[in-house]
């Protein structure tokens, strides 16, 4: 298995070369060369399965030779033991024909642990058989940083940095990055928005002198091993509702674009998946870009569902890259005219998209009014951001193919805007019950590529 940078001119790297390079040395994000197929007797055979056997058989091919059979069920099986629920990802039926896929019964509560998690045992495994040690630096709109604090702290041969905007994430997100103790983890909050976050870390990745000499290595949704672990949801959810013997559809509320990649890529599988339909608050550049008018920033406002205030949708490079025939240049031309504020998408690429992805954009206020009205028709207490995704999934319903909508978090990481809309304050569960009370360790940091990089050099040396 080889994989190839979106924008052409990276060398093409193994799954585990690409998973401790992060970003391809273009600039670009790295993509399997070819998509293995699950044939339906495959996928029929995954009904009944634990989840972890669910996702070796998912993700078994795409990891070539980096890992023996027995050593990769290995790693899936540590990745799981702290989830809270035997399903990992139980479903929950909110009405007819709509259901809700609980993706928050992890560690930091919140989907991306399921695969910062794995990431973090395969990390730890390459980086131990290839005696090196190498520096994570991450972006985090607000749940990724802690996931990934949780995945590698403590771990021998990973320092972590993570960078998260000053003031623009909850406060339960803000101390699950903030209250670890480990030594090789650091939170970092930057003065900026998330899309700060991100460009710095794409600079950093671009510096090679830097990336080289500190050895740098990414866990954000640009990684790959990120995408592929978020594949597997994909299948044990669409197995549990009939596929491949009926379609199934999804609802996904995004900001970044890799979760609902990762569908896209169980789709390409062979699981029978209709629509893909993105969720986004009222930072919408998705669902303007998938409505025609262009892929163009505009300025990132602050909201309940922080997680999604992004302008610039990392993973959207991916779809473009096939929606534009794998055609690298297109796509390296694409984002050089992002730099520059935007660009429009070709009337062929946009139909290849329209012919996967459809989208749906959800207010402040309607957004609040979903939870209150989830709480009181189904009894179930949603986070913003899946509060977001069951309401546009309302309104792609068609009675007929299952739809299932992704839970991203639980409600207890949001309670101001939760308790805001319901009057119920949603508790943390009882292993965090105490995070108010841990003691904070951060560091304010500018929005300065040269600053970060003599800070990340300092606390690495020391």
């Amino acid at each position: 298995m080889h994989y190839v940078s979106t924008r052409g001119q990276a060398p093409v790297l193994t799954f585990e070369d690409a998973m401790l390079s992060g970003l391809a040395r273009d600039g670009g994000l790295y993509v399997p060369e070819t998509i293995p197929q699950m044939s339906a007797e495959d996928i029929a055979a995954l009904a009944g399965l634990p989840y972890e056997e669910i996702a070796f058989r998912v993700m078994r091919p795409f990891v070539g030779d980096t890992f023996t059979d027995a050593e990769f069920r290995g790693l899936i099986d540590a990745a799981y033991a702290g989830f809270n629920h035997d399903a990992r990802a139980p479903l929950v039926q909110l009405g007819q024909g709509h259901f809700l896929l609980e993706l928050f019964h992890g560690p930091t509560l919140a989907f991306k642990d399921f695969a910062m998690q794995l990431i973090g045992q395969l990390f730890q495994a390459a980086l131990k058989r290839r005696g090196e040690r190498v520096t994570i630096v991450g972006a985090t709109s607000g749940d990724t940083g802690s996931a990934a604090i949780e995945a590698f702290a403590g771990l021998d041969n990973v320092d972590v940095f993570i960078l998260y905007p000053h003031g623009r994430v909850s406060e339960v997100q803000r101390r699950q990055m903030t209250t670890p103790a480990a030594s090789n983890v650091h939170a970092l909050a930057l003065d900026g928005d998330f899309d700060d976050c991100q460009a710095r870390l794409k600079d950093m990745f671009n510096d090679f002198d830097f990336r080289d000499g500190v050895k740098l290595a990414g866990v954000n949704s640009i990684n790959w091993a990120r995408v592929l672990a978020q594949v597997v949801y994909y299948f044990s959810s669409a197995v549990a509702l009939g596929a491949p013997h009926r379609k199934v559809s999804f609802t996904v509320p995004t900001g970044n674009f890799g979760d609902i990649f990762a569908g896209y890529i169980a789709r390409s599988m062979g699981l029978p998946i209709d629509r893909l339909v993105v969720a986004t608050n009222q930072n919408d550049i998705l669902h303007r870009a998938l409505s025609g008018q262009g892929y163009h920033k505009g300025e990132t406002i602050p909201s309940i569902s922080p997680s999604m205030d992004i302008q610039v949708s990392s993973n959207f490079e991916r779809a473009l890259f096939d929606a534009y025939g794998r055609d690298g240049k297109a796509v390296a031309q694409l984002m050089e005219e992002l730099k520059s504020g935007g660009f429009d998408i070709s009337q062929g690429a946009m139909q290849a998209l329209r012919e996967i992805y459809a989208s749906g954009r959800v207010s402040e206020e309607e957004t609040s009014a979903q939870i209150a009205a989830s709480l009181k028709g189904t009894g179930e207490l949603l986070c913003p951001h899946s509060a977001i995704g069951v309401k546009v999934a309302e309104a792609h319903l068609d009675g007929a193919t299952p739809m299932i909508t992704l839970a991203t978090a639980h409600p207890a990481k949001f309670p101001d805007a939760v308790e805001a809309a319901t009057g119920v304050r949603p508790p943390l569960p009882s292993r965090m019950a105490d995070l108010y009370e841990r003691p904070e360790r951060l560091e304010r940091v500018p929005n300065d590529l040269a600053a970060l990089q003599a800070h990340i050099k300092g606390k690495i040396a020391g």
